[in-house]
């Protein structure tokens, strides 16, 4: 073996061996580095609003002010309502839990009327309903915790805003008028900006429409499985099928089968609509992802930093795509995971 071999060896164990080191540095952060995290990329969404307000002579600190209202009186109307609709949801859960059991006698019966022998037990042991009724309440719960940083995440948005018009300034003193860092963030900016800004969109047109249809099925609370299909539409590929779990079960169980598969079909058909039409019309070639690179940046995120993770695996994956674009002797991986 010659020695230019051997140094590319060692270069592939040292940056193999950085890469885990660097990993294992972020999961085990994670509960510190994902509100700043949201706090990023939620200032990067706001960021085009204030642009268009500081372009029309509305001062800076004033636009920062109207965006922190506005910030405010979202959070303050979601925590009130999902306070209100966890609390309404405990309240309901020992009825949920009665219908629940209800439906697997039901379904017990109706399996033994067919002639297949099959203890009334059998079933019970895999159908929990106190077990079930516990999985969509963590959801509710989930949602509560995530307000529970709002304030952290509010004022770091903030910070961010204030910083970020005098951020490439910075770039061209620390670097030099002649460096590429400049033109690699503001690409990255506006790549990131698109995509968020379409995927809100998509996102509220995707919840909109489920709440409303949910709402004229009867489904109870259709305005939260709004909520989480809006929020969980984020997540690529997975995110509307989990939305569409909880949804599904409450209607099976106040409802109804026939009532639960018109449910599980205004699902698929929204999602379909929005997310197979409508979104790629919109996104274009904005991401330069392949679908397989975003399936994996999917899954290895979510591992990383959990369901936040999942909900920011794009834009942490074309930050480190476009990493990858500045150095020659790694362009070739940014080209691999390229469309």
């Amino acid at each position: 073996m010659n020695q230019s071999d051997q140094r590319l060896g060692s270069n592939i164990i040292l940056s193999a061996a950085a890469f885990v080191i660097v990993i294992a540095g972020i999961k085990s952060s994670a509960s510190i580095l994902i509100p700043f995290l949201l706090a990023i990329f939620i200032a990067m969404l706001s960021a085009p609003l204030m642009t268009w307000l500081t372009r029309h002579r509305v001062p800076q600190v004033l636009s920062l002010l109207l965006i922190l209202v506005g910030f405010l009186l979202i959070g303050t109307l979601l925590a009130s309502f999902i306070g209100r609709t966890i609390t309404a949801f405990y309240q309901d859960m020992p009825l949920y839990e009665s219908k629940l059991q209800a439906l697997v006698d039901q379904s017990v019966l109706w399996i033994q009327s067919r002639g297949i022998d099959m203890s009334d037990n059998v079933l019970r042991e895999y159908v929990n309903p106190g077990a079930v009724m516990k999985m969509v309440a963590n959801i509710f719960n989930g949602l509560g915790g995530v307000l529970a940083n709002t304030f952290l995440i509010l004022f770091t948005v903030i910070f961010i805003l204030l910083e970020a018009s005098g951020f490439p300034d910075k770039l061209r003193k620390a670097f030099g008028d002649n460096t590429d860092a400049t033109k690699h963030f503001a690409r990255f900016s506006k790549l990131v900006q698109k995509y968020l800004v379409i995927k809100t969109a998509v996102s509220v047109m995707t919840g909109a429409t489920i709440g409303v249809a949910l709402a004229i099925i009867g489904v109870d609370y259709a305005a939260m499985w709004a909520l989480v299909a809006f929020l969980l539409n984020y997540i690529p590929n997975i995110g509307s099928m989990i939305a569409a779990v909880p949804a599904v079960l409450i209607a099976v169980i106040q409802l109804g089968v026939g009532e639960a598969l018109i449910t599980a079909t205004v699902y698929v058909v929204a999602n379909t609509f929005y997310g197979n039409i409508v979104e790629p019309k919109m996104m274009g070639r904005t991401l330069g992802l392949s679908t397989l690179v975003v399936f994996l940046s999917l899954v290895f995120w979510g591992w990383v930093l959990g369901p936040v993770g999942m909900l920011l695996s794009i834009p942490l994956t074309m930050i480190v795509k476009i990493a990858l674009e500045v150095n020659e002797r790694t362009r070739w991986v940014a080209t691999l995971l390229d469309q």
